[in-house]
């Protein structure tokens, strides 16, 4: 009897030790996910906007699509960084635009002169560097003049000696890299718009505009996946798009939906202060998204980065495989 009750008292206490690990790892479970949760909190994100013009488009006047652009602006709350390519602004069009931007107190940068692609062999570090310079006259005199510069096609060069120059050039004159983290291709979307409007003018837009929401919303999703990976902390980002008719017809759809994705919208200013934007990675070619740049430095991440990071020519199946499906499913074809 004495042994069948020592027996029972020592499974007992085994059945207690082992619930005491499990207690333990629990407990350990849920810290780790609070750290988690601490280390990886709101999502933030800046809008940047580049190349604003005064080119007539289908739909809309250039007054007509700056005011809508400038209205959601207006009704989500946030200030955004104009990245401003002077050829597309030199003149009396142009430089009401920049006034109206600037009376609005979003930050007036600079995108160049004349939109030259960097990475270009017959692109030299002395004439692009002339033309920055020729950037910022355009820009200098408004009162949100700020000395945050763009590289066109997010091309910082294709040698070192080019990168390093105008490094060099934009650190002499006070300028920093207004760098991209979340790159997309917005603009192949505004060109497709435009191919259909010209095929016919009263086009439904809605599977462009869809397209463009999921796009946008799976890049933001892998850059900042990435960044996670690569920082082990969250960033500030800041996502490119253009000064086009499709954010002036669904940049309020764009918005809405990012914010509905957990992304809180946060102005370019606030952004731009994040410690990452301090970081000049020592990659050749050199460009890209931030992001990418400093995950192509870490070899785990390297071989799975593509080049170039975004372009027309990944979403040129996926665009067109969409709009076919949606004019199937509302009976087009």
């Amino acid at each position: 009897m004495l042994y069948f009750r020592f027996k029972r008292l020592k499974l007992i206490k085994r059945l207690l030790q082992v619930h005491q690990r499990q207690i333990r790892i629990i407990f350990t479970c849920v810290l780790f996910t609070l750290m988690q949760i601490n280390a990886f909190g709101q999502k933030e994100l800046a809008i940047t906007i580049d190349d604003p013009n005064t080119v007539e488009t289908p739909m809309l006047s250039w007054n007509e699509r700056d005011d809508a652009i400038l209205k959601t602006l207006d009704k989500h709350k946030i200030k955004v960084a104009l990245f401003v390519c002077g050829m597309r602004v030199d003149d009396a069009n142009g430089n009401t635009l920049l006034q109206k931007w600037d009376g609005k107190n979003h930050l007036i940068c600079n995108h160049s002169y004349s939109h030259l692609y960097y990475n270009a062999k017959s692109k030299t570090s002395s004439v692009f560097i002339a033309d920055f310079y020729k950037g910022d006259s355009i820009i200098k005199n408004f009162k949100n003049y700020t000395r945050l510069f763009r590289f066109p096609y997010l091309k910082e060069g294709n040698t070192e000696a080019k990168r390093d120059s105008m490094r060099a050039a934009m650190n002499k004159s006070g300028y920093r890299n207004g760098q991209v983290t979340i790159d997309a291709s917005d603009w192949y979307i505004d060109e497709q718009i435009a191919v259909a409007l010209q095929k016919d003018s009263n086009a439904d837009l809605t599977p462009y505009k869809e397209y463009y929401i999921k796009h946008i919303l799976d890049r933001a999703n892998y850059y900042d996946s990435l960044a996670k990976r690569v920082f082990q902390k969250d960033i500030k980002h800041t996502l490119l798009i253009h000064h086009s008719l499709l954010n002036a017809l669904f940049l309020d759809d764009l918005l809405s939906a990012l914010t509905a994705n957990g992304w809180k919208l946060i102005d370019a200013k606030k952004a731009y202060k994040d410690a990452v934007f301090s970081k000049t990675p020592l990659i050749v070619p050199c460009g890209e998204s931030l992001v990418w740049q400093c995950a192509k430095e870490i070899e785990k991440f390297a071989s799975n980065l593509r080049y170039p990071a975004e372009d027309g020519e990944y979403e040129e199946e996926l665009l067109k495989h969409y709009v076919q499906e949606y004019e199937l499913r509302a009976g087009k074809k």
